[in-house]
């Protein structure tokens, strides 16, 4: 009994994984905690003593943005954004996927072959006939002007997440329902939806995730300054020949808490949505 406890006890499978998750963690963990201590330090200190703790406290650097009307403004706007970008993309996407997973239809599989050639072309690529046409529908400078692209570039990973999620729901649950007078939309409405809940916190998570640190469509396609999100609020602390990067680093980890808080609430479905099925036949 004692060499089989022993055994277990140095386990060196066991023993590799510990050592690969804590690693893992310390990667992710030290930029979020030099970012979180680097807010509390003046600008000076910050320059000599980047990622130990601080020598005093600067509780008024997060004070000073915790109060602004300007901080505020950033955060409803970023979520007002994604806010859009998620409800359009689990709308859209998840249509799309119910279609491509039960609907059979002539070119099905070319269109959807068609639709995953999204995820071989950034948003840093078609930025030029993007601006155009968002210009050409009179919606630049607005919040649809920046949710719109984003829907686009995220429906191709959304569509084959939501379509092999949708295929483990039995083909007979289906068939039964369209017997019994149930058509395809009130299938999709009553019984695949309720289903999909893990699948859908995970594509609306990783969305609103995606447009709240999107950087580059904001930048192009807005103008106005009341409207930007947060990742252009950023310059506000970034002069011409300067940048203020305690305020900084204060401003970042005030403005990823809500996405670290999302992840922490979703994380039991977005775990469930990416490994598992609704139903397993």
């Amino acid at each position: 009994m004692n060499s089989v406890g022993a055994r277990r006890a140095f386990d060196p499978a066991a023993l590799s994984k510990a050592l690969f998750l804590g690693l893992v963690a310390i990667f992710v963990l030290v930029p979020l905690l030099a970012t979180l201590l680097g807010g509390f330090k003046s600008l000076g200190e910050l320059r000599v003593n980047p990622f130990g703790l601080p020598a005093q406290w600067e509780w008024q650097n997060y004070a000073d943005i915790l109060f602004s009307a300007r901080y505020w403004q950033l955060l409803r706007n970023s979520l007002v954004i994604s806010t859009l970008a998620v409800a359009l993309t689990l709308i859209t996407a998840s249509m799309a996927a119910f279609t491509f997973a039960h609907v059979r239809f002539f070119g099905s599989s070319m269109l959807l072959s068609y639709l995953t050639l999204g995820l071989l072309f950034p948003a840093a690529t078609a930025v030029l006939p993007l601006f155009i046409k968002v210009r050409d529908l009179g919606l630049l400078d607005t919040y649809f002007g920046v949710a719109l692209p984003q829907v686009a570039f995220s429906l191709a990973m959304s569509v084959l997440l939501l379509r092999r999620f949708f295929k483990d729901i039995p083909y007979e649950l289906l068939e039964a329902a369209l017997v019994d007078g149930c058509s395809y939309i009130k299938f999709f409405r009553y019984v695949t939806l309720p289903l999909s809940r893990p699948i859908l916190a995970t594509v609306g998570t990783i969305t609103f995730v995606n447009s709240w640190n999107a950087y580059l469509l904001p930048l192009v396609m807005l103008n106005t300054d009341a409207l930007y999100p947060w990742p252009l609020g950023i310059m506000v602390y970034q002069g011409e020949y300067s940048s203020e990067w305690h305020l900084i680093l204060a401003f970042i980890t005030l403005t990823i808490l809500p996405t670290i808080i999302l992840f922490l609430l979703a994380q039991k479905h977005i775990v469930a949505g990416l490994t598992a099925g609704a139903v397993k036949g």
